[in-house]
């Protein structure tokens, strides 16, 4: 079985959960493992990093199970603005270099207007995995090191769009809708 068809058949397997959690919980753990196995093997398209931004190549798209895996190519210093994921589950693992993830809360809203407050933040190495079940979906990414860095999302969806946070005034953020493309 091939590094990407491992990575299909894990999902497959673990869409067989009941709700969101236990899906979540399954991909997590099966990610890493095949991570830190060395099972999974991307094209290696996605080793290149995009100059000015972060690089989303999609590995595969299941619209009938409704899932997609993406991976995603830091450039050194390279990451996202505060988002969400538009109300959909996700899992992210690391499959080369380290990602630094910050987590969220969302403590207040008026309109489109949001406060937040930090509740965490850490350093994911090569197999490490993390997961995002929505309400508990907003975060920062950013790879901090030197060299690029590449992540595996797996999504319960089609990731096409998200909400970006911005700075306003008093540390309240406003929310933008964002559309997210996919690089080749």
């Amino acid at each position: 079985m091939s590094g990407t068809e491992a990575l299909v058949s894990l999902v497959e397997h673990s869409l067989e959960g009941r709700d969101a959690e236990e899906i979540v919980t399954r991909l997590r753990s099966g990610l890493c493992e095949l991570i830190s196995a060395g099972d999974i093997e991307l094209p290696t398209r996605v080793m290149e990093p995009c100059s000015d931004h972060y690089a989303r190549r999609l590995i595969h798209r299941d619209d009938a199970r409704g899932y997609s895996i993406v991976a995603m190519t830091w450039g050194p210093q390279q990451g996202t603005p505060l988002h969400d994921h538009g109300g959909m589950w996700c899992v992210e693992g690391v499959w080369k270099g380290s990602i630094e993830v910050h987590q969220f809360e969302l403590m207040e809203r008026r309109e489109d207007q949001f406060r937040f407050e930090k509740r965490g933040s850490f350093q994911a190495g090569i197999g490490s995995a993390g997961c995002l079940i929505p309400p508990h979906e907003y975060h920062v990414i950013r790879n901090a090191g030197q060299t690029p860095a590449v992540s595996v999302h797996i999504y319960g969806g089609d990731m096409s769009h998200c909400n970006v946070f911005e700075p306003a005034q008093d540390g309240w953020f406003v929310r933008r809708g964002k559309a997210l493309s996919l690089d080749f």
